[in-house]
């Protein structure tokens, strides 16, 4: 591709600019992209060819199959002095700076050249700059090239070409040849063409104007399935025209011609032709039309996908006819003229909204804003830090400071919520937080932009800004403060101070925007408070927007909106509201907005009101606008609401009883009250605050709110239920809220098909998901089984019957099979369930290790023994501690033969393990398909990996000194001072002839490619805490602790994430060493919580007995705990009295001493007193 910008000086002097081009490199399918762009974007690398003012981007292939194709970029310069030769950036963080956007980039903040970065860029971009006189009078022309090959080699050959001063006249002259013969086979001329490209517009974007008629579209009432039955599918754009006369089949000529014209442009489109001739020429017009069609080079796209369906109206019922008016983004018909005629015909503007008149000046710039008031902040980095007590972690940011990524807050009940970043950017779900989004998810950790945005206006001068920090920013100080359940912005301009609370009710699909206004002037004061939402109602907002219908409730005065074309929600009902009563509203997104507009100035905002338009057909979205006017020293509160239901009643139920502020509020202190509750389980008090905040509020409050109900956050929105991840994830329950553990081992039982393998992952509320050859997830349920049953001392859970699934199994050549699987009427007792895991993953290879499949718990795996053959070291320290755990439960439920069974497998994989997988030093990571070992001291790249090393410890499996040894291995090799990380391997993959999978094509260094995967990290410290080697195992666990990789502002310059919760994944790559990956959604955090409470403070709880066996670090004598047994309090003092600190002395509980030195728990309400001396 060839821009030429030509540029002339049209003053009497010479004049010195600088040229600076701008392009984001994705190298994927926009379908594949915008579903994970987070994901997508570590897999590019940039490289620079500096003295060819080019760059080259490439995408890492994650399998040895894939070819992608390589992008250049390079600028040149025609006539004019180059003062200074190209300059470059890769980096789109640097490029564009947090919270701005291409509008206003950081880059062009200051002249001079750009850094020159390239490699490793986390988020890829592209641009080039020159510094370039021209004289008086004189022009240059700049030819900016951007393109792809299928190699290196040919990229550079195409840089080459593009330097040759006379390419860009040869590509002109191409194009325009290309265009001639392309008009040629057409038989088109130059105005049929501009007008199929001006339709390509709408294929694009859907406006209202040349689709259906809004009253049919909002009549529609079927959803995308119904149109599999005609052939399509509903995922490409849909034209429809009607054809009543033969004497029009120009029309349909027109259209055909059009169809051809875009499918040589590369746009795919489902052209529908309806015959409504009278019932008796029905007919002979669609063979006329057929054969029209089979005349032309499109004949062979009949009844094809991306291709024309002709049909008789009478052939589709009158249901079916609607589906298709509302779902073509173009529909035209014979009885209104010709195609040129339909195209240029005038649509009458909406009568515009009055601009707002301002009746005073607002203040002058110069007036300082107020400043921010002092707190007391614990762990202080300059940006934020903790409340003394933990429970809140306070962000102040004064003008043009930001986080250096996203610090959100994750707010969820089991089937709603939302994350709401510290600029106030958010995004909302329902049931699914991939599947049905209320609003936008952007995962864009740099712009941060929202599709939910409030503002302020003063009513008498005009001004308005957001009372978070974005979009409107008013040039003041913010405070944002995240909490347990809620997140409150705190802001003061011109007078007005402003308390913003966002919170989810516990228990409905309710979202709401509190915001108190405090007039804190000496003279009455007008405002308006606007509130302002995009739908989506779907997926992605592109796909679904335009199938989203609005209305007003006259009922309830909420706005509501309806996506009958959704697979899975079409019955769903979305709804904004306000509290306010002098309100207008608009569902009109073009309104709101303005053509070109941002949310950062929005055009309604500089008019008296909105225009309360409502209906089908528009570019969809809920803005509500209510004003007030406040007295000197009064305070006045709105309540925005953000929701979803199952049907209109159920709306307004909600509405009526919530929606206000007294119903808001109440809602508010169920929040506070529920997450209080649900956090006080277990409360320490040790020397080291971190650890009291993690334990007390942060850990369990994320596996909550983000991994258990979510199941989503800023860089991930899964939306899903993945088999190992949520039963791993419901260990941490086990002490504070255990029926949580067994809900969730009900559902995972339920989600295994009858060989005994189970769903990978799955989407609620349907349940489709995929079907793998991935060999470890099936065991995370009778390991999960054997430690809630251990914990809670209850049986009964094994008698519980589930069913099982039913569905095609993946092919031995594939990875995965998609689908929506039959639940069977066979079923089974959870315990058998179990057992069937059990016995489904017997399945040995050579070594009599266990088979591999395509994937253990390193999914990035996926090629290690995608043949069959290919064995997993780790999986069988895994199996041995699964079967030694489930034997004792057959045992006990008198399944002697199940139990024995165990043993003897145990046994031998302990043999096996011993004899083939020690490799000198550590223990093998596994073997390939033809037998080549993997994690071995011979291999160049995987030498050592941690995890067999951990579990050989956490298994019991391992030869005692062997795994000794191997964890010094891991402290040699893995253990990262400098950085404070523990590497999942070493050395990265990256030029190695052997395929181990996707996780080769991350970039070395990042994520579980040689980076710190801290899931496993954690087992690194739980493996020393087993040896007993105290000081070791808490060093790591501060390596891992994100309070302290945010507590000053260095840490948190490298860091980047939010301080207060766990990351998935540390960088190990050159230049983002130490910096953080993805926050929040990782099951990272589950197995951090219990490092801290069952290996660190050592509290053991099984069947109504509590012990402690902890393991101190150096300097404490001991800690308090408070552990909560049902409605009984027991605070318990730890105190050292000897040196040896994990040995119990003694028990005293109410002042008796408990002889077998255990605190047996009675629930009786009374609050117990127990000393636990230690030594």
């Amino acid at each position: 591709e060839l821009r030429q910008l030509t540029l002339t000086n049209l003053s009497r002097r010479a004049r010195t600019v600088e040229i600076t081009s701008y392009a984001e490199i994705v190298l994927l399918d926009g379908r594949t992209e915008a579903a994970h762009p987070a994901f997508h974007k570590l897999f590019v690398n940039a490289e620079s060819m500096p003295d060819k003012a080019a760059l080259l981007f490439s995408r890492r292939p994650r399998s040895a199959e894939e070819k992608p194709p390589w992008a250049f970029h390079s600028l040149g310069v025609e006539g004019g002095l180059v003062m200074r030769g190209a300059s470059y950036e890769t980096d789109r963080a640097a490029f564009i700076g947090r919270n701005r956007s291409v509008r206003d980039p950081a880059a062009l903040d200051r002249p001079g050249p750009l850094p020159d970065r390239a490699g490793l860029v986390l988020d890829p971009a592209a641009a080039i700059r020159y510094r370039v006189r021209i004289e008086a009078g004189r022009s240059i022309r700049v030819n900016a090239f951007l393109g792809v090959a299928p190699t290196r080699e040919a990229a550079e050959v195409y840089v080459d070409r593009c330097r040759d001063p006379h390419m860009a006249e040869r590509v002109f002259s191409l194009a325009w040849t290309r265009s001639q013969v392309l008009l040629h086979q057409l038989r088109a001329n130059e105005s049929d063409v501009q007008h199929y490209a001006r339709l390509a517009g709408s294929l694009f974007f859907a406006g209202p104007h040349r689709r259906g008629r809004a009253s049919a579209i909002a009549a529609n009432r079927k959803n995308q399935a119904a149109l599999w039955s005609y052939g399509i599918s509903g995922d490409r754009p849909i034209v429809l025209l009607s054809i009543s006369d033969v004497a029009n089949l120009e029309l349909v000529r027109n259209l055909v011609q059009a169809h051809t014209y875009w499918r040589q442009k590369g746009l795919e489109v489902d052209l529908v032709i309806w015959s409504e001739a009278f019932a008796g020429y029905r007919q002979d017009l669609l063979d006329a039309i057929v054969g029209l069609v089979q005349a032309g080079t499109e004949g062979k796209l009949l009844d094809q996908p991306g291709g024309i369906f002709a049909r008789n109206i009478d052939q589709i019922p009158e249901d079916d006819r609607g589906l298709f008016r509302a779902g073509a983004r173009l529909v035209f018909s014979d009885r209104y003229g010709t195609l040129a005629e339909q195209i240029d015909r005038r649509v009458v503007p909406e009568a515009d909204i009055p601009e707002l008149v301002p009746e005073r000046e607002p203040e002058k710039p110069g007036t300082p804003p107020p400043p921010l008031p002092f707190r007391e902040l614990e762990f202080f980095n300059g940006r934020g830090g903790f409340t003394p007590d933990g429970r809140e972690y306070v962000i102040q940011l004064d003008p043009g400071q930001t986080t250096p990524a996203p610090w959100v807050n994750v707010l969820a009940n089991p089937f709603f919520g939302t994350v709401v970043s510290e600029s106030g950017a958010a995004y909302t779900w329902s049931e699914n937080a991939n599947q049905f989004r209320l609003t936008p998810w952007h995962n864009d950790a740099v712009e941060d932009p929202s599709g939910e945005t409030f503002y302020i206006r003063d009513e008498e001068t005009g001004r308005f800004w957001s009372p978070m920090p974005g979009p409107a920013p008013s040039g003041a100080p913010h405070v944002c403060r995240h909490g347990h359940g809620y997140t409150v912005f705190e802001h003061a301009c011109e007078g007005l101070f402003s308390e913003t609370t966002v919170y989810v009710a516990i228990g409905a699909p309710l979202k709401f925007t509190a915001i108190t206004l405090h007039n804190r002037t000496d003279r009455p004061r007008r405002v308006s408070l606007a509130g302002y939402c995009e739908w989506v109602l779907g997926e992605r907002r592109e796909s679904s927007a335009m199938h989203v219908v609005t209305r007003l409730d006259p009922q309830s005065g909420a706005l509501f909106a309806q996506n009958a074309f959704s697979l899975d929600f079409p019955d769903r009902l979305a709804f904004f509201h306000c509290s306010g009563e002098d309100r207008t509203l608009t569902a009109d997104r073009t309104e709101f907005i303005g053509r070109n507009g941002s949310l950062a100035a929005p055009a309604a905002l500089r008019r008296e009101r909105l225009s309360n338009r409502v209906g089908a057909g528009l570019d969809p979205c809920a803005a509500i606008q209510a004003k007030f006017e406040i007295q000197p020293g009064e305070q006045i509160q709105v309540v925005f609401c953000l929701g979803a239901a199952h049907n209109e009643e159920e709306a307004r139920g909600w509405l009526r009883h919530q929606a206000g502020t007294s119903g808001a509020y109440h809602a508010l202190e169920e929040v506070w009250g529920f997450w209080k509750r649900q956090l006080g389980g277990i409360y320490v008090e040790t020397p080291d605050a971190s650890v009291n905040f993690l334990v007390n509020h942060w850990l369990l409050y994320q596996i909550l709110s983000s991994r258990f109900w979510g199941r989503t956050g800023f860089y991930q929105s899964g939306g899903a239920y993945g088999f190992r991840d949520q039963l791993q994830d419901s260990l941490a329950f086990l002490r504070e809220c255990p029926w949580l553990t067994r809900e969730h081992l009900l559902l995972s039982a339920s989600r295994q098909f009858k060989d005994g393998d189970v769903q990978h992952w799955w989407h609620p509320p349907v349940g489709r998901g995929v079907r793998t050859h991935i060999s470890d997830d099936l065991l995370w349920l009778p390991l999960v089984l054997c430690r809630y049953v251990a914990t809670t001392g209850d049986v009964g859970i094994l008698d519980e019957t589930r069913p099982f699934l039913d569905a095609r199994p993946p092919a031995e050549n594939e990875e995965s099979v998609y689908d929506q699987p039959r639940v069977t009427e066979e079923t089974a007792t959870v315990y058998e369930h179990g057992a069937r895991a059990i016995r489904r993953a017997l399945r040995f290879g050579a070594h009599g290790l266990p088979l591999m499949g395509s994937g253990d718990w390193n999914d990035g795996m996926n090629r290690v023994g995608h043949q069959g053959r290919g064995e997993s070291v780790w999986l069988g320290f895994f199996l041995h501690r699964v079967l030694r755990e489930f034997a004792p439960l057959a045992a006990r439920r008198g399944d002697a033969d199940f139990a024995a069974a165990c043993e003897r497998e145990a046994q031998k994989l302990s043999a096996q393990l011993d004899a083939h997988a020690w490799d000198g030093k550590w223990y093998l990571r596994a073997f390939f398909d033809d037998g080549t070992p993997l994690g071995s001291a011979q291999n160049p790249e995987c030498r050592i990996d941690s995890i067999p090393q951990s579990w050989a410890v956490l298994s019991g499996a391992g030869d005692p000194a062997r795994a000794r040894a191997a964890m010094e291995s891991v402290r040699d090799h893995l253990v990262d001072p400098r950085l404070r990380l523990v590497r999942l391997f070493d050395p990265p993959f990256d030029n190695a002839p052997w395929d181990p999978g996707y996780i080769k094509g991350y970039v070395p260094g990042v994520r579980e490619n040689g980076g710190q995967y801290t899931h496993a990290a954690v087992w690194v410290a739980m493996a020393f805490a087993a040896l007993k080697q105290a000081d070791v195992a808490w060093d790591l666990f501060q390596y891992l602790n994100p309070i302290r990789h945010g507590d000053t502002p260095e840490h948190v310059a490298t860091y980047k994430l939010e301080p207060y919760v766990l990351a998935a994944d540390l960088y190990t790559a050159k230049g983002h060493e130490g910096a953080g990956g993805w926050s929040w959604y990782t099951g990272s955090a589950s197995w951090l919580y219990r490092l801290l409470v069952e290996d660190l403070l050592g509290l053991r709880l099984e069947t109504d007995v509590l012990t402690f066996a902890p393991l101190l670090p150096a300097g404490w004598t001991g800690f308090k705990l408070t552990y909560r047994f049902r409605n009984t309090f027991f605070h318990v003092q730890l105190q050292a009295v000897g040196p040896e600190t994990g040995t119990v002395r003694r028990v005293v509980v109410d002042g008796a001493e408990q002889p077998d030195r255990k605190i047996h728990l009675v629930d009786d309400g009374r609050e117990r007193n127990v000393l636990v001396e230690l030594g």
